[in-house]
């Protein structure tokens, strides 16, 4: 990667290597495990110009998403996000029967899922779409009442979608900013959808909490960029949107929710937006040396984990996983954990099941063989999910059981029934 991809600077520092490794929601048949598996490397760098994060884009959106293995419904704390969010989206933007054109309301979802979210739109009777490249997650969101478009957004889609439905008065892209590689082009989709007068909300990691809490497992090749508040109000220039307010969500870590509008509708940022950008520039991530220590912090993340797994192997004692993320798939290949070291892991969606996961080449169970098998340990690999997971397993402690989570630092933690 020689440039930028936002503003086209040749002035890309380094952050950190982390090898090469294959896609990380590319699981593997049973059939596919004697076949070559590529691997592309993960080097996430910061444009010294514009100080977007940054990796080169070696696959495609469509090698990913064109078929999906993550279904955002399988996560009882993410539906919760998504119930809230809604309602307090239709306070903020005052949706009700009547859009802020005089027409009735209109959401959009870009990368809609399973329809997560814009079932709860349905329900209260406002009228939305869905946009969302997944065949077969979007397949699921239909069946479940959400109407859903297959497409990627790019400013011909959003044209299409703006001149067949009207303009949205809210588009809503969580959990996708990062995710593709034409950023200038996407936000002129994003543009394209809404209203001169509406809003559009984005939720996205923020690369603060990344630093600053060792969440280098976040880092992989499905996410090409990582924003902090002052490189996302770029990002949104590039396509005729300004940033008007911010929060800092718990989620994924520790992400930002930006609420923009058209340029011309925007008006003066937030109180808040100017207090993250001076936390930002406070914690160095303005200039290249608030990066320097970062590779050093997620070497040691490594070696504890790893110490930690030959240990419990030499006393005989049995590991097993919780969850196949994204993220867990950056953390087990570069620390080169594979079954001798971690048995298996389980999943509660039934599309990992009897997969394995892309290059460790790690067991993909039901979530009963846990109680079947009651192991010593559980490493848990969505540790952002971490409250509503140790509930969720709190049930080994029946055998005297404990769960680790490997991030920030590592932790070993004995659970109550």
């Amino acid at each position: 990667m020689t440039r930028c991809r936002l503003c086209g600077s040749t002035a890309m520092g380094s952050v950190v290597d982390l090898g090469a490794t294959p896609p990380c929601e590319s699981f593997l048949a049973a059939d596919q495990l004697d076949r070559a598996e590529p691997a592309y490397p993960l080097h996430l760098r910061v444009c010294t110009a514009c100080w977007l994060a940054q990796i080169p884009p070696l696959i495609t959106p469509e090698e990913t998403f064109k078929e999906y293995a993550y279904f955002s419904s399988y996560s009882t704390s993410w539906v919760e996000h998504a119930r809230t969010y809604v309602a307090d989206a239709v306070r903020k933007v005052g949706l009700d029967s009547e859009g802020s054109e005089g027409s009735e309301a209109f959401v959009v979802e870009v990368a809609s899922n399973d329809g997560y979210l814009l079932k709860h739109v349905v329900d209260r009777g406002i009228r939305c779409l869905g946009i969302e490249p997944s065949v077969n997650v979007g397949a699921a969101a239909r069946d479940a009442g959400v109407p859903t478009l297959t497409e990627f957004l790019s400013p011909e889609t959003g044209a299409a979608v703006r001149a067949e439905h009207g303009p949205a008065n809210l588009v809503v892209a969580n959990n996708v900013y990062a995710h593709i590689p034409d950023v200038v082009g996407f936000t002129q989709g994003l543009r394209a959808l809404v209203a001169d007068d509406g809003w559009v909300s984005i939720e996205v990691q923020h690369l603060l909490t990344l630093i600053e809490e060792n969440q280098y497992d976040t880092i992989y090749h499905e996410h090409f960029q990582y924003y902090t508040v002052a490189s996302a109000i770029r990002a949104l220039a590039s396509g005729g949107l300004a940033l008007v307010d911010v929060e800092l969500l718990p989620t994924h870590g520790g992400s930002i929710r930006l609420w923009a509008r058209p340029t011309e509708a925007a008006g003066e940022p937030s109180q808040q937006v100017a207090d993250v950008l001076a936390r930002e520039k406070a914690a160095g991530l303005q200039e290249l040396s608030g990066y320097a220590e970062f590779a050093a912090r997620v070497a040691k993340v490594r070696r504890d984990l790893l110490k930690f797994l030959i240990e419990a192997a030499e006393r005989g004692e049995t590991v097993v996983g919780y969850g196949a993320p994204g993220k867990g798939n950056t953390l087990l290949n570069h620390c080169g954990i594979r079954p001798d070291l971690l048995a298996y892991t389980v999943d509660r969606n039934p599309y990992k099941h009897g997969r394995f996961t892309p290059g460790t080449r790690i067991p993909i169970l039901p979530p009963e063989r846990i109680a079947a098998d009651k192991p010593d340990y559980v490493l848990v690999l969505p540790w952002n999910l971490r409250a509503e997971l140790t509930e969720q397993l709190s049930f080994v402690h029946e055998w005297g059981g404990r769960l680790v989570f490997p991030i920030p630092e590592l932790s070993i933690v004995e659970v109550n029934s």
